[in-house]
């Protein structure tokens, strides 16, 4: 990244300057727009009006995409680290950095081992359980999990002591409140017998109130906007995945899952990030009706600017309270590290026993909540492909291909290699589906072959390469990069969480996923192995993928998709 590093290019801020030119054309109607698609593009032309002001110049994204308080950037992002540390520590100038042990991180490959992972850490956490997801699902295998959490709720109610164990649920509201059997008539029993003990909060997003909600339909209505957050900790061990808590992510849909065992700071920060969306979201009673906390500004009859500028500040809070923790815990072990030295000089080698050992390994958390004005997630992953070097190579995954412009065009015109992993029609987790819905899997073939012809018209077929996962049997879910130094045969960093690169999770959702930095070659050989156990399923796309009977798109879903893209 030295290249990258040295001197900032003017490509990439005029690919910004293409791609907002294009998004405003975008905009043009094209034909009759459903209620839904009419009166949420009202929404996002007033909330995107900022960001045409924000995309001028990289430096510019700096300034607007986190409200006050702001941290300080005190050097260009891009730049690198003084010798000896890892390049991208810039990224701690936004996000609190927990530097950790690599032998801390597990790299989980199944859905049969994140569920059984998930029972076992629920049957043995002792003083919280927090769990972040779009939904919990109604089956058996969900239901084993609440007995899980039954069976450790009761054991810490007949404690001696007063009852230790804690459990914090963040659900979506509209996707948990679906159908007469639903997440919400599955945690009722527990909020019922431990009403002390356990807390379910419904996040319902700002965006859904008003006409549009009294109109959209029930299966509809999540388009808008959703808790999207995938974050499972038991005391201080943290899950990050993509997956939801429903049977399908349990049995055979393919996502990404990383443990992070021991990590008790990791664990306060996702521990406080959900308490604060929590405490903005509506919470569940034991009646099954929902109420918001005493003083809070509801979400969909209160006022809009100042819910979301109370939501802004309690997670802003959040990540400014863990990046001040973080750089005084940096300037202590530093100092620490440097008596030490010291007292190894004078004693020898006995004094060097008692210092904690170097962390090999950098986790930071980006969040992305664009309906609270918080895009640090956006901002980093933008820079990460700006910045990629020549003969770097990042391979990207998502469920559903359906990049954003900017990312888009960054991809495009840049130098690294990109092998971008999506999933073919049959493993789309909306194949065989009833109604409009079925169409979605041709919605998102459409999508792809208008990607790969660009592709082909800029003569980037070598540089830029889709691969389709397809494995019978199974849906595909996973999400996230790996990034490979030029010149090297491993990975130094992933992103793994939520986001899917998308218009949705860039604009309408809540996400966050996190940012796993390591120089230790065994932790990096975990990614490998797991980025090639993902890309071994898939198959290279060329011009003659599209030539299959299975991939032709109707002329109606061609002429919709521009129109509901955004949506989805």
């Amino acid at each position: 990244m030295a290249a990258a590093g040295s001197g900032r290019r003017a490509g990439p801020m005029a690919a910004g300057g293409a791609a907002l030119w294009r998004r405003l054309s975008a905009w043009l109607p094209r034909g009759r727009l459903g209620l839904a698609a009419l009166l949420g593009r009202l929404s996002d032309r007033l909330s995107r009006g900022r960001d045409r002001r924000a995309r001028r110049s990289s430096w510019l994204l700096l300034a607007p995409l986190l409200t006050p308080p702001v941290p300080v950037i005190t050097a260009p992002p891009c730049s690198l680290c003084p010798e000896g540390a890892h390049r991208f520590q810039w990224i701690r100038n936004l996000v609190p950095e927990f530097g950790i042990s690599s032998s801390h991180v597990k790299v989980l490959s199944s859905p049969a081992e994140f569920y059984e992972l998930l029972k076992v850490q629920i049957k043995t956490a002792k003083q919280r359980v927090v769990m972040a997801s779009l939904y919990l699902g109604t089956g058996l295998l969900e239901q084993e999990l609440v007995d899980c959490l039954e069976e450790s709720l009761e054991k810490s109610l007949q404690a001696k002591r007063s009852p230790n164990l804690r459990v914090s649920i963040l659900l979506d509201y509209t996707r948990g409140s679906r159908g007469r059997k639903n997440s919400r008539t599955m945690l009722v029993p527990l909020l019922q017998r431990f009403p002390e003990q356990v807390r379910v909060s419904l996040f319902h997003t700002p965006n859904l109130r008003g006409l549009l909600r009294l109109l959209i339909p029930e299966r509809l209505n999540e388009t808008i906007g959703l808790q999207h957050i995938k974050v499972y900790l038991f005391d201080d061990n943290v899950i990050l995945s993509g997956a939801n808590l429903s049977d399908l992510y349990f049995t055979n849909r393919q996502d990404r899952y990383v443990l992070l065992q021991d990590s008790p700071e990791i664990a306060d920060f996702f521990t406080e990030l959900v308490d604060a969306i929590g405490d903005v979201s509506l919470q569940l009673q034991q009646d099954d009706t929902v109420q918001m906390m005493e003083g809070m500004v509801h979400p969909y009859q209160g006022d809009k600017v100042a819910y979301c500028e109370i939501a802004n500040r309690r997670v802003m809070e959040v990540i400014n309270s863990a990046r001040t923790r973080q750089e005084l815990l940096h300037a202590k072990t530093f100092h620490s590290s440097q008596q030490g030295s010291s007292l190894l000089s004078q004693q020898g080698s006995q004094a060097s026993g008692a210092l904690k050992p170097e962390p090999d390994t950098w986790i930071y958390p980006l969040i992305q909540m664009k309906p609270f004005g918080i895009q640090i997630d956006e901002m980093v992953t933008e820079t990460l492909l700006t910045e990629a070097e020549r003969d770097a190579r990042i391979y990207l995954t998502t469920g559903y291909f359906n990049l954003t412009q900017a990312y888009m065009d960054l991809i495009l015109g840049t130098r690294a290699e990109y092998r971008i992993l999506l999933a073919s029609p049959e493993v789309n987790g909306f194949f065989g589906a009833k109604g409009v819905a079925g169409a979605i899997p041709a919605a998102y073939v459409y999508i792809e072959h208008q990607f790969y012809s660009e592709v082909c018209y800029l003569h980037q077929q070598e540089r830029v390469q889709l691969q389709e996962y397809s494995r019978a049997g199974w849906t595909f879910h996973a999400k996230g990069l790996w990034l490979y130094l030029a010149g090297s045969d491993l990975p130094c960093l992933t992103l793994i969480g939520s986001p899917n690169f998308g218009y949705r999770s860039v604009h309408r959702d809540l996400e966050a996923q996190v940012a796993i930095v390591t120089e230790n070659r065994a932790l990096q050989q975990q990614l490998h192995q797991e980025q090639e156990q993902l890309y071994l399923c898939s198959g290279v796309v060329s011009s003659a993928t599209f030539k299959q009977p299975n991939r032709y798109v109707k002329l109606w879903v061609k002429l919709v998709t521009p129109l509901i893209k955004n949506f989805f």
